[in-house]
């Protein structure tokens, strides 16, 4: 495996070099987009073929290809990497870089990075074109709620402190939905959050799972939900009752506890803010706690941090295993990806990862979306609030999908 760094002077938009069918993690208009898939498997079997790697022998920059990954809910499940052909990256600093991955001086020859600058600095959106959609439950209301009931009994008798209950809808679109123009809706809507796509999932999500960048550590979790009415006026007092809720303030302390617990044992410091702040979204809005530290030396990479946190409380429930063992008892739903991690590594640990929500799982003839929305549920919940924020969450990537 050889691989080839540039400098790229054209610009190009990431969003247009994944199209449809390639790989994209975007914050703000950072980060990678790939095409093509040279190496796939296990995030061990990729990152042991990254480690394999050579530099060009050509005059070339020195940074190393990157894997983009998916990390299930469920650790008992194996996680599914991939080592794109084509990786354009634009970093913090404005550097625009495109990495080409081969096997021969060959397959990184000039002519091939021209062809793939072109390309991306050409390819245009898509022409907007109808589609029909329907949509339904695929977790029955009925069985939904007394799930949350269950949960909430659960909580009450002290067997647990919050577990997070998730339901399902399915879209059928009468055409194959088109990806691309679904991501650049997500931009116009979402672009702050961590918008992805790779493989069969798509999504935006608001939630930083962890990133490791030199020795920085930092993550932002989220937890305790209110909708957004588009009301100035409406929203702020929502979100002033946000912070005043009990419920929330609870759901919310768990996770931070957990994930500041986790973080301390490879930092040699770590700081957290004192009090959750409002993190708004189109939609909906959160109570948000950043947290960032430094690593101990010799730092520890990011996937074993992406391990050791996955699935968050803000996902499965505290204590976790008790929770875990509760969702896949009651639930009766296979999470898959959801509510696991997405993102990008390194083989030197370096990497960001999202939390898998505000997603869509697409078959491979993409005619069906399968979207997710969960919240959870402490003593105080009540069922039918938790359905109307499971309603209010689904709208991120409803919209994206149905829109015209």
């Amino acid at each position: 495996m050889k691989f080839r760094t540039v400098t790229v002077a054209e610009t190009f938009d990431l969003n247009n070099v994944c199209q449809g069918d390639g790989f994209l993690f975007v914050k703000d208009g950072i980060g990678h987009a790939g095409r093509g898939v040279y190496f796939s498997g296990t995030s061990h079997q990729v990152l042991a073929r990254l480690a394999s790697a050579n530099k060009s022998e050509r005059e070339g920059r020195s940074e190393i290809p990157i894997t983009f990954g998916l990390v299930p809910f469920l650790t008992s499940q194996p996680d599914l990497f991939f080592i794109p052909s084509v990786i354009f990256s634009k970093t913090i600093s404005g550097e625009q870089l495109l990495t080409i991955v081969g096997d021969s001086e060959d397959d990184l020859a000039d002519e091939v990075f021209n062809k793939a600058v072109h390309d991306a600095a050409t390819t245009q959106p898509p022409r907007p074109s109808g589609n029909s959609f329907q949509v339904s439950p695929r977790t029955p209301i009925g069985r939904y709620l007394d799930t949350v009931l269950a949960a909430r009994q659960a909580v009450r008798n002290g067997n647990l402190q919050k577990v997070v209950i998730a339901r399902d809808i399915e879209v059928l679109a009468s055409e194959p939905i088109d990806v691309h123009s679904v991501l650049l809706r997500l931009r116009s809507s979402f672009g702050s959050s961590y918008r992805y796509c790779i493989h069969n999932m798509i999504g935006a999500s608001p939630e930083l799972l962890v990133e490791v960048n030199q020795r920085t550590v930092r993550s932002h979790p989220l937890a305790g939900t209110a909708p957004r009415t588009g009301d100035p006026e409406t929203d702020s007092s929502l979100a002033t009752a946000l912070m005043k809720s009990t419920k929330d303030q609870i759901e919310h302390r768990v996770v931070i506890d957990m994930v500041r617990d986790t973080l301390l044992p490879f930092c040699s410091y770590l700081d957290w803010e004192a009090d959750p702040s409002i993190v708004t979204v189109a939609n909906v809005q959160h109570l948000g706690t950043s947290i960032e530290g430094s690593l101990t030396e010799p730092a520890v990479d990011v996937m074993t941090l992406v391990s050791a946190l996955t699935p968050t409380p803000a996902l499965g429930g505290f204590p976790s295993q008790q929770s875990i063992d509760f969702i896949e008892t009651h639930e009766m739903m296979e999470r898959g990806f959801y509510g696991g991690a997405v993102g990008w590594c390194d083989v030197h640990g370096q990497g960001a990862f999202a939390v898998t929500i505000r997603c869509a799982e697409l078959t491979d003839d993409r005619r069906i979306a399968r979207l997710f929305a969960g919240g959870g549920i402490v003593a105080e919940s009540d069922p039918y609030s938790e359905l109307a924020e499971t309603q209010a969450k689904f709208q991120a990537m409803l919209s994206a999908i149905v829109r015209p």
